[in-house]
């Protein structure tokens, strides 16, 4: 990588386009060894001044100009206070929703303006994504709405009374622990009301925000925390509240450690090393069996996937949850901030960066802080005065991640704790000639190829761009479903190579201002609402779609996808095997993985029923 431009591209881009689709798909895989995304060291140092800048030292200094005990200037009151951990949660929920945080920037799809999110929210006429459109009264429909522009501005404010709001100090808490303040509980309660109504209209915007993490909080602080403000509250009361505050980050881990166990998640961890600016090649290299003839993930890969990361991410949380041991605590604690920092160091696409920063600097005040300590002696699940709370706040930080892996059809992967597991629901869209620039005939859209043509202070030429697009085709490549997709493509389009072959998560950003690689934001759903606006011809446009994998501890557990014609609706569903899709190469060089087919429409026919002979089920 350069500072201010790329690194030289494998081969002049005018060459790469006369290429077939897969042999482009080989060239950039294995260019993505070394170079990742290939974006300028000037765009990581943007990310690093976000994180570090706006975040974490604007989120602390507005944290010390609403309390009494933290003080921006004295690092030291950071970390004894348990309302820096709401006030920062509530800082980084509004980043989000706003579109500062991890769906900022290049590595998510936003070359320019660099900001989706706020930009499309706040406009009439965009798409939406009502989740239950069907069954819940009021919420039908596909277009933002006055009233939806309205409700969006009624959580921006809800997050701000919470943020501006000046803490209030707990009366009665444990001996050893040094003056403690919360936010007032009621100023969480609009937050709660209005979120969950925006999710219901748009669940674009409920998703963005990452409510799954900083809803139950919110909740917590909202109910504990109007317990252990009151009059009558005792010393336990602010016990249980930081318990329960224990209780959301260690499920969060272990739930995100759980959904990597399985086939999906040692593809994950080479690509992610090799976007990392600061790694070297030779270590890059390490994570592949043989680059670039073979990049399939090495022992090396499956040790820091399953090892370094599924191990630590299960052991050390429960670990964490059940010690009473300080010392014990606080190492704990400092291993996950380092789990954190090498994740931030890797700047993986999608860029969760704030999320990270967030998650690793709490892990240190909720088990190596309050005042003189006793973080996990004093503050741990055994002292929990009412066990059989217990029972709620486990079933309610639960319920998502247990429904989300048995019937992910129904349940985002951010609830399902499946963040980077590799596990996914993905897809790829293929179009014929022109009909990718018909995109821009919708209001706020702006293709990325475009968008590429008038970066400052570089642009780029059309053919750098339709070069640079396709990058985010070889990154999905080198994970399993990636080789389904292309498999499917290949096996139902007999013209793929006169297509635009695009990633589903880039067109997904462009249409409705947001994706952190959620598959379930531009299903069928999404298309039959392009369709309606554009009104294309059957065969225009056809996407490969499929779903995450249910237990996918259960190898022999099918991947679902299916094949979505805009005009037609969806008309193939299959499964393929996990396992032979990890045993290929991104560029499918034997062909194909073996495709199932279940179900096709009426009348459908794939075009490998004239080459192959076979006829789908019907």
């Amino acid at each position: 990588m350069g500072f201010l431009k790329p690194a030289p591209e494998p081969m002049p881009p005018a060459e790469f386009l006369a290429l077939p689709f897969q042999e482009r798909i080989r060239v950039l895989s294995t260019n993505w060894v070394t170079e990742g995304f290939n974006t300028p060291r000037m765009l990581h140092v943007v990310y690093i001044l976000k994180m570090l800048g706006l975040y974490f030292a604007v989120g602390l200094a507005i944290t010390s100009w609403t309390t009494d005990y933290v003080h921006f200037t004295d690092p030291g009151t950071w970390f004894d206070n348990v309302v820096v951990y709401q006030k920062l949660a509530i800082w980084l929920m509004l980043l989000e929703v706003i579109g500062l945080g991890g769906a900022f920037g290049p590595l998510c799809g936003h070359f320019v303006p660099m900001l989706g999110n706020i930009r499309y929210w706040l406009r009439p006429g965009t798409i939406r994504m009502a989740p239950w459109g069907r069954h819940v009264p009021l919420t039908g429909g596909d277009e933002r709405t006055v009233a939806d522009v309205v409700l969006y501005v009624a959580v921006l404010a809800s997050l701000v009374w919470p943020l501006v709001a000046h803490a209030e100090a707990v009366p009665f808490l444990p001996a050893g622990t040094g003056p403690q303040e919360l936010v007032p509980p009621l100023a969480f309660l609009p937050i709660l009301v209005t979120m969950p109504l925006m999710g219901l209209r748009d669940k674009v915007v409920f998703l963005a925000a990452r409510s799954e993490q900083y809803l139950p909080i919110m909740l917590f602080s909202a109910t504990l925390g109007a317990i252990a403000l009151s009059d009558s509250a005792t010393s336990a009361d602010f016990v249980n509240l930081v318990v329960a505050f224990k209780i959301i980050i260690c499920v969060v881990w272990i739930g995100a450690g759980v959904s990597k166990i399985g086939e999906h998640f040692i593809n994950v961890v080479p690509p992610m090393v090799s976007n990392s600016p600061g790694q070297l090649n030779v270590v890059k290299r390490l994570h592949y069996r043989n680059a670039p003839d073979d990049v399939r993930p090495s022992g090396l890969a499956w040790f820091m996937a399953h090892v370094g990361g599924t191990t630590v991410e299960i052991i050390i949380p429960i670990v964490l949850l059940l010690t009473t041991n300080d010392t014990v605590a606080l190492l704990g604690a400092v291993a996950m901030l380092v789990f954190h920092i090498y994740i931030t160091s890797t700047f993986p696409l999608a860029v969760p960066l704030e999320w990270n920063v967030y998650f690793g600097y709490i892990a240190i005040v909720l088990w190596g802080g309050f005042g003189d300590g006793f973080a996990a002696s004093t503050y741990n699940i055994w002292d929990f005065s009412e066990p059989l709370l217990l029972i709620p706040v486990f079933a309610l930080l639960l319920f998502g991640p247990v429904l989300g892996n048995l019937r992910p059809d129904l349940v985002s992967f951010l609830p399902s704790m499946r963040q980077y597991a590799g596990n996914w629901a993905s897809a790829v869209w293929a179009m014929k000639p022109g009909v990718e620039q018909r995109l821009n005939e919708l209001p706020l859209v702006e293709v990325q190829q475009d968008q590429l043509q008038r970066m400052a202070p570089m642009p780029y030429t059309a053919d750098e761009a339709a070069m640079t697009v396709q990058k985010a085709l070889a990154w999905r490549s080198m994970h399993s479903q990636g080789r389904g997709l292309f498999s499917v493509l290949h096996e139902h389009l007999d013209d793929l190579e006169a297509r635009d072959v695009r990633e589903g998560e880039f067109m997904c950003n462009i249409l409705v201002g947001w994706n952190f690689g959620d598959g379930h934001l531009h299903d069928e759903r999404l298309i039959s609402a392009v369709q309606k606006r554009l009104g294309l011809e059957p065969g225009d446009l056809v996407v490969a779609y499929c779903e995450s994998q249910a237990t996918p501890w259960r190898t022999s557990r099918p991947q679902e996808y299916r094949v979505i014609d805009a005009a037609l609706g969806i008309v193939e569903r299959g499964t393929w095997d996990v396992r032979d899709c990890v045993k290929e190469q991104p560029w499918l060089p034997n062909g194909p993985v073996p495709l199932a087919v279940t179900w096709s429409a009426s009348g459908y026919r794939r075009k490998s029923t004239l080459t192959t002979g076979r006829d789908p089920v019907s």
